[in-house]
């Protein structure tokens, strides 16, 4: 007859005293999951198994003695011996270790059974074997010992801080893993959350009023990247606050996700804010942002005036080029002047915006990227300006076009439909509308393309700030948000501009 004994590794340098553990009747195995420590009082042992057994339902019993002789305890051994009529038993195990040696001695007291039994000695894990979740249908006796593990749990709670009579050995006997952080996270998080909660319909209350509706405001909150970070950042405290447990492993995977991305991203913003309040490096962003405008400014105005003259030896319209030039350098002018103007107030727009930081890196750099794209506003009209000039030539081009081929626009059918013309409206037309239009539309396009060329310098400035607030935030990369931030096209358009191409064929 073999014996198996499941003896975990934890134990192997524990102090001499009792196994306690389980026998697996039927399949001649023994499972031990803790030693308790002598000296010990034997009614106290009883009582405690006792107690074990009625919190955990699992047959615990005290299955024989451990001995790992010290200097001073040569007696050790027999004393515990001498146990097995205490604790009586049909089999009591006898497992010793010598001081510096790897080997284990194993020895069966059977009372019934006079020839020795051998033993298969088995190490496991505690804590992988009780946290795991196996089936065994073709070893019984495996999956009864791996619920034993798992059922008794109660056991594992008691440790060398516990200032209790017995002392144990086990898996969590050096001290439950993170046990205090756990249980007080525990007490604090049901009420923490529903204050969040609460806070959150509050906040979804008054984002949900008629007036968050309108056009306009629906308008900004929709390009705006602090608005869109603040939606994000109000779902993802939904998801983490809500009462309900996790569903799936997917489910609780992303929660934790969430939760370690969030923890993360406040850390990473409070160096930033700790960084940006140290040494007056607000003061020195606020002097550099205004002398950085007017360099953006310059480089513009010598831009225009490039645009003005003979830009690549290109002969153009030189009236319609004069006109453009002045209005947009009328344009930067003006711009210039709203920028001093605020520039005593954008040291203190930087102090209360830094606090923003508080809430997360990606929100401050959500904050960073909205005030960039305010600087260059004026950008963003130069290239709106040039495409609706070159839209409104291209579409009077086209209606000339069809024209010629003796066609026009419905607008009642939304199509295209034959029509005669006169002779004498053909050639009015061409020769009235058809020769400016031609003539001054490679002077139209070259200010387009140039301002098309500078959204989009500006447009993926922006987009550095986005990429890197919803990397650092881990838990959402919003591929169309980049799309917007990025811009479709090189000539004709780009997805922020309000001015879309116009079909050819209408």
């Amino acid at each position: 007859m073999v014996l198996k004994i499941f003896f975990p590794q934890c134990c192997n340098r524990a102090d001499s005293g009792l196994l306690v553990g389980r026998w697996i009747t039927g399949h001649d195995s023994a499972v031990v999951l803790a030693v308790i420590h002598y000296p010990f009082i034997p009614s106290q042992v009883k009582q405690y198994v006792q107690q074990m057994q009625a919190q955990s339902r699992v047959e615990l019993s005290v299955l024989g003695s451990w001995s790992l002789p010290k200097e001073g305890q040569e007696g050790m051994e027999s004393f515990l011996r001498d146990l097995s009529t205490i604790f009586p038993q049909e089999r009591w195990l006898q497992i010793s270790r010598q001081m510096g040696k790897m080997g284990f001695t194993c020895q069966v007291l059977d009372r019934d059974q006079k020839e020795e039994e051998k033993v298969i000695f088995i190490h496991y894990e505690q804590r992988k074997v009780m946290l795991s979740d196996l089936s065994f249908d073709f070893i019984p006796f495996l999956l009864q010992m791996f619920e034993t593990v798992a059922n008794s749990q109660p056991l594992f709670f008691m440790d060398k801080y516990d200032d209790g009579p017995l002392k144990s050995t086990h898996w969590q006997s050096e001290g439950r893993e993170a046990s205090i952080i756990v249980e007080l996270l525990k007490q604090a998080s049901v009420p923490l959350c529903l204050l969040i909660s609460w806070m959150l319909s509050i906040w979804t209350w008054i984002c949900n009023l008629r007036i968050f509706s309108l056009y306009p405001v629906r308008f900004l909150s929709s390009k705006l990247s602090t608005c869109v970070q603040l939606s994000y950042r109000t779902e993802h405290m939904r998801a983490l606050c809500s009462p309900k447990a996790a569903a799936g492993h997917t489910q609780f995977m992303r929660k934790a996700n969430i939760l370690v991305s969030f923890l993360v991203d406040v850390a990473l913003g409070v160096l930033l804010m700790s960084w940006l309040y140290r040494d007056d490096h607000i003061t020195a962003l606020a002097n550099t942002l205004v002398p950085a405008a007017d360099h953006v400014a310059k480089e513009l105005e010598e831009l225009l005036q490039w645009l003005m003259g003979a830009p690549a030896g290109l002969k153009m319209n030189r009236a319609l080029d004069q006109v453009l030039g002045r209005f947009f350098l009328y344009h930067i002018h003006l711009w210039i002047s709203y920028i001093h103007l605020m520039s005593p107030f954008i040291e203190g727009i930087l102090w209360y915006g830094g606090l923003s930081a508080c809430l997360g890196l990606t929100f401050a750099l959500s904050l960073l990227s909205d005030m960039v794209a305010l600087l260059t506003f004026h950008i963003y009209c130069f290239y709106v300006y040039g495409a609706r000039l070159y839209c409104l030539k291209i579409y009077g081009l086209s209606s000339l076009w069809r024209l010629f081929r003796g066609k026009k626009w419905n607008v009642l059918r939304q199509r295209v439909d034959s029509c005669s013309y006169d002779l004498d409206q053909v050639t009015f037309s061409l020769g009235r509308c058809c020769s400016p239009s031609w003539f001054l539309l490679p002077t139209t396009a070259l200010y387009y393309l140039v301002f098309t060329l500078v959204i989009h310098v500006n447009n993926w400035c922006k987009m550095q700030f986005v990429i890197f607030s919803w990397s650092s935030d881990m838990t959402r990369l919003d591929v169309q948000r980049l799309r917007s931030e990025r811009g479709n096209a090189v000539i004709l358009y780009t997805t922020d501009s309000p001015v879309k191409p116009m079909e050819l064929d209408q």
